[in-house]
């Protein structure tokens, strides 16, 4: 009993320090991955960002052609409805002459 008092907290301890060893590697493995990573980003970020005037001019070509369209169809909507209303007037008063 004495035998097994004696060798199991050393083999306990030994594989305690085994662990640590692993985990001490491989928080430094970690690191060196996250560094890499935030180096991708970074490169990633300022490629983003050259583009970024670019994007802008598309924006506001976008809305100056939708803000044209608008104004046409307006237009064009009111035309039409100059031309229904004309017809329904003289439809109407068609049907008071009589």
């Amino acid at each position: 009993m004495e035998l097994l008092n004696f060798y199991l907290p050393v083999l306990l301890y030994i594989v305690a320090i085994i662990l640590l060893i692993v985990l001490i590697i491989l928080g430094i493995r970690l690191i060196k991955t996250l560094d890499k990573v935030d180096r991708v980003i970074d490169n990633v970020e300022g490629k983003v960002n050259s583009l970024n005037g670019a994007f802008s001019i598309v924006a506001k070509a976008s809305d100056s052609i939708s803000m044209i369209s608008e104004s046409v169809i307006g237009v064009v909507s009111g035309v039409i409805a100059k031309i229904f209303n004309r017809k329904n007037k003289n439809k109407s008063e068609e049907d008071y002459d009589e």
